[in-house]
């Protein structure tokens, strides 16, 4: 692993927090965030002029909270990238950390072998991206994170109370969406 600390709190980015005005919950998110969390930016929708110049108030922010930040199908993210589960371009960022999504024991263990530093395992339970989506729950979630060569983080309908129930099951962390705006 390229570096010897994963944060365990994550925020994953998407359009339903807005982003562009001041008072979006975007920012209320980040700010939320603990001390030495992570950041995955998404906003896939957005123009690329647009999206780029979100990236960078998001990352100025970030750094003024102490966050680190990977860029999902986007350059200039300088903690690193995020593979998400479509993604096929898996080469390392020349610095930084290399996490990847997965949905069962299988792609978790490809995105280890492939060089992932962490994966998101999801979604674990309910959530609102993917309203009545099959969800893997505890059982499921605990054996395919069972002697996971590196860091499972949980996502989908995660918050601290559900990762204490997960991390006897190998959680290392969690990540949200709608966890984080307060």
């Amino acid at each position: 692993m390229r570096r010897a600390r994963v944060p365990t709190q994550w925020l994953f980015t998407d359009e339903r927090l807005g982003g562009p005005a001041p008072d979006d919950p975007l920012w209320a998110a980040i700010r939320r965030m603990p001390r030495g969390g992570g950041i995955v930016f998404r906003h896939y929708s957005l123009p690329s002029e647009h999206r780029r110049a979100l990236l960078k108030a998001v990352l100025a922010l970030a750094r003024r909270r102490g966050l680190l930040v990977l860029g999902a199908e986007i350059d200039g993210t300088p903690d690193g990238r995020h593979l998400p589960g479509h993604a096929r371009n898996r080469h390392r960022p020349r610095r930084g950390l290399l996490a990847a999504a997965a949905h069962d024991r299988r792609g978790l263990l490809q995105a280890f072998r492939e060089g992932a530093d962490l994966v998101f395992l999801s979604p674990v339970f309910p959530t609102r991206s993917h309203p009545g989506g099959r969800v893997l729950g505890p059982a499921r979630f605990g054996l395919a994170a069972a002697g996971a060569p590196g860091p499972v983080i949980a996502l989908g309908g995660m918050n601290a109370g559900r990762l204490r129930r997960l991390a006897p099951l190998g959680a290392a962390g969690f990540a949200g969406i709608d966890c984080w705006p307060g």
